[in-house]
């Protein structure tokens, strides 16, 4: 893909990339808050801006490095199959016991603590975004660029976003399934034991991989529900 801004399929990718990062990045957002929450009110802006520096430069390296060796034979195939199961556990409540981060009092032990887990919790961030980018690396620090301060600056309107509006999630949770069916569709192993295929056999790919995340996320869903309801009554 040629770094087009007037291409439609362009801006398709970047808008990808950037509803990948949104939905993708609501733990983070909650991560920066609790690691500063203990900080003097002087120092918390600087422990959330410090924090969000490094985090974000380490997963912008850590992107495009996926980016790179993403086509590699099989790795993309593996990256797909595990961006459906990132896909469908996005999808499930979420357990009641919350984000396990210790607070810090000081101002680099938050920056560490900001860095490191968002580093635990980046690899879906990574391979949702590397895969939408098709291995384009313009395309690929375009989108984050254009990602990054909207998540930074607005993240918590985007969880009050989310919790309110669960489609988002939905839509989410279906992109990444239609990125993984083509991540796993495009891996060089893959092709090569296929016969030639017309093009649009990689969009057919592609929701595939959507109707299947949302299918057995829903399945999912329901049954963790009912087990709920069951364990209650």
């Amino acid at each position: 893909m040629e770094l087009d801004l007037t291409s439609a399929a362009f801006w398709i990718a970047v808008g990808q990339i950037i509803l990948i990062d949104i939905v993708l990045s609501g733990d983070n957002a909650v991560v920066i808050a609790l690691a500063c929450r203990n900080l003097a009110p002087e120092q918390r802006r600087k422990g959330i801006f410090w924090g969000v520096a490094g985090a974000v430069s380490l997963r912008v390296v850590l992107t495009v490095f996926a980016a790179l060796v993403m086509n590699l034979p099989w790795l993309k195939c593996v990256g797909g199959l595990l961006l459906i199961w990132i896909a469908i556990k996005l999808m499930l409540p979420e357990d009641e016991e919350g984000h396990d981060i210790e607070p810090s009092a000081h101002l680099w032990g938050a920056v560490k603590t900001i860095v490191v887990a968002d580093f635990v919790m980046s690899l879906d961030n990574v391979i949702g975004v590397a895969g939408a980018a098709h291995g384009n690396l313009l395309l690929l620090l375009f989108g984050l660029a254009v990602s990054i301060p909207l998540i930074v600056w607005s993240s918590q309107l985007i969880m009050h976003w989310m919790e309110r509006f669960p489609v988002i999630v939905l839509l989410g949770a279906g992109l990444l399934g239609y990125v993984a069916g083509q991540m796993i569709f495009s891996d060089p192993g893959v092709r090569a034991l296929l016969p030639s295929l017309p093009e649009w056999t990689a969009t057919l790919a592609g929701a595939i991989g959507a109707v299947l995340v949302v299918g057995v996320g829903r399945w999912l869903e329901q049954r963790i529900l009912a087990k709920q309801d069951v364990t209650i009554v």
